[in-house]
């Protein structure tokens, strides 16, 4: 049995790091596992230019104070009225690593996202040609479609049209949930790549309904059946580089999340690495873990891999009840659970 695991020091491909007050208590945890992070931009108001982001890179760094080394990789928010000149050139000054697309309404802060991707010609012919990544929420928003089915409808009546129109186009399908997400991506004649995080891995559809309403296990894309959660969960440990480690996590207060409309998200940034990896011990896949963690993600973006490395150690761990207090009190992923694995090297 593998008791020490250390790998090339990883990466995060989607994180909500807030703004203000939760930015300096959450920012840590990320900054503490990974080298780099793709930032996700829904802040209100959204990151949707260069000034912005520079801006809010600007806030990051002064919450993680002069020593760290992380780095922050910035997106912008696309909307309706997005500037194709404006994205193209904040890419060349090295602001925006990809450009993030929410469809309308999907999620937290997505009221300003896109209405119609049809729309987005210019900007995604403009992308293509740069070589910009395109990260997608990947559901779609009619209400008259059941919430489980959202991601697989959004295959079939988006993400398919727009691959065949756009086929230099690099594609990130974030946080997928299904069999149907799964099976597309990894069999695709196109750039596209996946995102998976912790809890998708872990949680089925019934967390959110084990012994009454668990606002804590709610996030959206919403986990699905448990056919869904082993498809997912194959793909994650296939080796296949074309999915890769993004948490996606999304910090909400404590109040927030117990209301009665309790915000989608799951903060799992403190025991990122131990809960991936604890899912790569039961599969019996931890020779495939630094591929998922640490080169898959940078290969696609074509970013070089990272220099130093993290070792984890088999080590048992409670996970807290809450971490933060008053206005940054939050419930961490696996509240309560014992973790197998612990970081045992800080960068």
């Amino acid at each position: 049995m593998t008791d020490r695991l250390t790998i090339r020091r990883p990466d995060d491909w989607h994180v909500h790091l807030r703004d203000g007050a939760m930015l300096h208590a959450v920012a840590p945890y990320t900054a503490r596992q990974f080298a780099r992070a793709i930032i996700m931009p829904n802040l209100t108001p959204p990151v949707t230019d260069a000034a912005a982001a520079r801006a809010y890179r600007d806030r990051i760094m002064a919450a993680l104070g002069e020593d760290t080394d992380f780095q922050p990789l910035m997106t912008c928010y696309l909307t309706d009225h997005s500037n194709p000149d404006d994205i193209v050139a904040g890419h060349a000054e090295g602001v925006f690593t990809a450009c993030k697309l929410y469809p309308a309404h999907a999620t937290t802060n997505s009221a300003h996202g896109v209405t119609d991707i049809c729309a987005m010609t210019g900007v995604l012919e403009a992308m293509q040609r740069a070589g910009i990544p395109l990260l997608i929420h990947g559901e779609v928003t009619d209400r008259s479609i059941d919430i489980f089915d959202r991601e697989a409808v959004f295959i079939e009546r988006v993400l398919i049209p727009l691959l065949r129109d756009y086929p230099g186009l690099r594609i990130v399908m974030e946080h997928i949930t299904t069999a149907e997400a799964a099976a597309f991506v990894a069999e695709a004649d196109h750039p596209i790549a996946a995102t998976i995080t912790p809890q998708h891995l872990i949680l089925n559809r019934n967390a959110i309904f084990d012994g009454g309403l668990r606002p804590h296990a709610y996030c959206l894309p919403v986990a699905k059946r448990e056919a869904h959660r082993l498809a997912v969960r194959r793909a994650a440990v296939s080796g296949s580089p074309r999915f890769f480690l993004g948490t996606d996590t999304a910090p909400h207060v404590v109040g927030a999340k117990e209301s009665g409309c309790g915000c989608a998200g799951i903060f799992n940034a403190p025991f990122a690495l131990e809960t991936y990896l604890r899912v790569f011990d039961e599969e019996g896949a931890l020779d495939r873990f630094e591929g998922f963690a640490a080169e898959h993600g940078a290969r696609f973006y074509g970013l070089p891999l990272n220099e130093g490395t993290v070792t984890l150690e088999r080590v048992a761990q409670q996970v807290p009840a809450t971490t933060g207090d008053g206005a940054t009190e939050v419930v961490p992923f696996m509240a309560g659970e014992t973790l197998a694995w612990r970081l045992a090297t800080d960068i």
